[in-house]
């Protein structure tokens, strides 16, 4: 891997919480700041295309993000996104030939002390330097096809499509 390619869309990693009744708001991406504590040794770019619970996404922002997808220069793109849209953005993407898409995010803030973000994070940076090209959904310590994942809601992760 050269050069990655970060694009941000917001989601529960981004999310700040105000007070006890779970007032939130997203934050600046974390994304860089994560990357550059952990001493990377690798060049990475990260562009915020949008700050959005992924629940609040439309056909109109997914369209945005598959359009800078298509015309990013570099091969390897991680896409840091809500939990809830994600498998839905992914098939936005699923035709883009030639690039190697990794989509992440978090059950849990990145503020948290118990966030699953810097493990979410790492899964998919490993997978995206061993991957061939497609799109792809790195959660809960497994890499899935896009087209082959759902979000267990009841259970809190991901699991491959047809799973008990």
């Amino acid at each position: 891997m050269q050069r990655l390619q970060i694009f941000t869309t917001g989601g529960t990693i981004d999310k700040l919480y105000f007070d006890a009744l779970s007032e939130f708001q997203i934050g600046d991406p974390v994304i860089g700041d994560i990357l550059e504590s952990m001493n990377v040794g690798f060049e990475f770019h990260v562009e915020e295309l949008m700050r959005l619970d992924s629940l609040d996404m439309t056909d109109q922002h997914r369209q945005q993000i598959r359009q800078r997808v298509s015309q990013a220069d570099a091969q390897h793109i991680l896409i840091i996104h809500g939990t809830d849209g994600m498998v839905a953005t992914a098939s936005w993407l699923d035709d883009i030939a030639d690039k190697t898409i990794v989509l992440t995010g978090a059950l849990q803030p990145a503020a948290f002390s118990q966030t699953d973000a810097v493990f979410n994070i790492g899964c998919a940076i490993g997978a995206i330097q061993v991957l061939d090209s497609g799109v792809f959904v790195a959660m809960n310590g497994r890499v899935f096809a896009a087209d082959k994942v759902i979000k267990n809601r009841d259970a809190h992760r991901f699991e491959a499509l047809g799973s008990p």
